[in-house]
């Protein structure tokens, strides 16, 4: 007799730092690969399952809020699973929610707003022990220019200047519902520079290094490498698909919030 299949909805934070991105990759340590290991270990290896992942973070690149979708062939008990799956989770990662949802519900393709948070400081270099959490520009930026770039990619867009390797067909017209940095008064600990900012910027769906190419973008502004004007010209619709600035580091990114709509309700 087939067994039925049972889906549950699991929400999670990590610390990237030390993880080569979410996605499995052969040989290399990643957050499902660890993720997958723990469940095998708690289901006894010997129940069928796989895992879904709401985003593939790069290497990293950390989440404060992301979920995955575990498909799993024997009803859980939701509560003493979810007690000795997070007990035998590594430090850098938690699980905050287990919740059962229906076959109609995909964990890609289910509308979702996602928030991304790209911490960083300049000026004089920072102590080491920030690295994993903030990206240091050792050079003067000019921070009021910045502000003004970043509302510059709020509302609907060509951003196929601000993504790597877009996927044939994919549309290269996104919305930006928010963005905006301002001072951090979110994150602290001892060993972070007096001040630091946050790239805060809100949307239904990203692109492969949307948002670094949009913060490295930025700190060329900042730099006097570009201007606003041309910023403004990139993101018109057009075919050119060269990037307007670089990537920047992956270790000041994190994605802070994912929300789901009617399906969960």
């Amino acid at each position: 007799m087939k067994k039925q299949r049972h889906n549950y909805l699991i929400e999670v934070q990590y610390i990237g730092y030390r993880f080569h991105g979410w996605m499995v990759q052969p040989g290399l340590k990643t957050v499902q690969g660890m993720i997958n290991k723990t469940i095998n270990f708690v289901l006894g290896g010997e129940v069928k399952f796989k895992t879904l992942g709401t985003s593939r973070t790069d290497t990293y690149v950390s989440a404060n809020h992301s979920a995955f979708e575990l498909f799993v062939w024997e009803e859980l008990n939701e509560e003493e699973f979810f007690e000795l799956f997070n007990k035998n989770l590594p430090n850098d990662i938690r699980a905050l929610s287990i919740q059962k949802v229906g076959d109609e519900f995909n964990i890609i393709q289910s509308s979702k707003r996602k928030e991304y948070q790209y911490l960083f400081s300049f000026g004089a270099k920072n102590h080491p022990f920030s690295a994993p959490f903030m990206t240091n520009i050792t050079h003067d930026l000019d921070l009021e220019l910045m502000k003004e770039g970043a509302k510059l990619y709020e509302g609907e867009h060509y951003f196929g200047r601000f993504c790597k390797q877009p996927k044939e067909g994919v549309s290269l017209v996104r919305t930006i519902d928010y963005c905006e940095i301002r001072e951090n008064d979110e994150m602290s600990a001892s060993f972070f520079p007096e001040k630091s900012y946050i790239f805060h910027v809100h949307g239904k769906g990203f692109m492969r290094n949307q948002v670094r190419l949009m913060m490295g973008t930025l700190f060329m502004l900042g730099k006097g490498e570009l201007t606003l004007e041309d910023i403004k010209k990139a993101l018109q619709n057009s075919d050119d698909k060269t990037h307007l600035g670089y990537v920047a580091p992956a270790s000041g990114l994190n994605l802070n919030a994912i929300s789901y709509e009617d399906e969960l309700k």
